[in-house]
Parts: structure tokens; C-alpha cells; sequence
């Protein structure tokens, strides 16, 4: 199963989007602490996603846990810092893509400890990066192409 990895996410309803679409993709999502919000069910019914009993959710208490837990895994880092195109690389069949903040995106030390992970989404120059929920559907999506679609009809 793909894994979509939310590092400290601060948007409740940029959340509720990927919640819906690894729902309906059937990516299992990591919801990673400290969040801009607080995931309570008022919270999330608030962020327009009745999609949440459908999403496998994981928790973890902060990123040093999640990295400790995965690093060996395969790791996507998306980030508007790396050379390498999104779709140059090879999604596995259980490869998490991790995506930072909307403000700041990935911590330039999470960077620094993965560089050969890292991936971009082209877009203009000047530009400071798209839309958190975008980014994870356009990354999810190719991972899934790749794979030929499983599962989804």
C-alpha cells in the first residue's frame, strides 16, 4: 500500500483533502504531530471530509519518530529544493511520499538527511509552491500510474 506522510500539517482542510483522496485511492495516510490543528471529530467534519472512517490513519508524535521508524524505507521527499522531476523516479508498491508543512514545507534537516529522496513538482520560477492538497494528488496519482492503477476502477 502507498503511504502519504503529512509532516506537521496546518491546514484542517488541506488534511481533509488528502484524507479523501487516499480514501479513495486506498493510500494509507500518516498524520505526523505537532499539527496546526487538532484532529477532533468537530475539527475534521469541519474540514468537508465525511471520508475519514475510509483513510488508515497512523499517527506519530513528531517527525524524529516517524524518520526513525521509516528511514530505511523508501522515502519520497517532495520539496521545491531538489533537482530531481517527481516522475524520474520509481514508486514501489509500499513507498511513502512525504510531504512538509504549507508554510515551510520539509525542515532543511529532514533534507539534509535524505538528499538522494528528495523530488520536485515543476512550476514556474518564482513561485513559492502549490497547494498541499495539489501536490499530494499529483504525486500519489504517478505513483499509482506507475503501478497501473490496483485496486481502483
Amino acid at each position: 500500500m502507498l503511504n502519504i506522510v503529512l509532516v506537521e500539517p496546518e491546514i484542517p482542510q488541506n488534511a481533509g483533502n488528502v484524507a479523501r483522496t487516499c480514501a479513495c485511492t486506498g493510500a494509507r495516510l500518516h498524520l505526523v504531530e505537532p499539527m496546526g490543528f487538532r484532529p477532533t471529530e468537530r475539527n475534521l467534519k469541519r474540514a468537508g471530509c465525511d471520508y475519514w472512517d475510509e483513510v488508515d490513519i497512523v499517527r506519530w508524535p513528531c517527525a524524529e519518530a516517524f524518520f526513525e521508524a521509516h528511514g530505511a524505507d523508501e522515502l519520497h521527499l517532495f520539496t521545491g529544493h531538489a533537482e530531481r522531476g517527481f516522475t524520474e523516479v520509481r514508486y514501489g508498491k509500499d513507498a511513502f511520499l512525504v510531504f512538509g508543512r504549507e508554510s515551510r514545507g520539509l525542515d532543511p534537516g529532514i533534507l539534509a538527511a535524505h538528499p538522494d529522496r528528495s523530488v520536485r513538482i515543476p512550476m514556474r520560477a518564482g513561485l513559492r509552491s502549490l497547494n498541499l492538497a495539489n501536490s499530494v494528488a499529483i504525486g500519489l496519482y504517478e505513483a499509482l500510474r506507475q503501478q497501473g492503477f490496483p485496486g481502483l476502477v
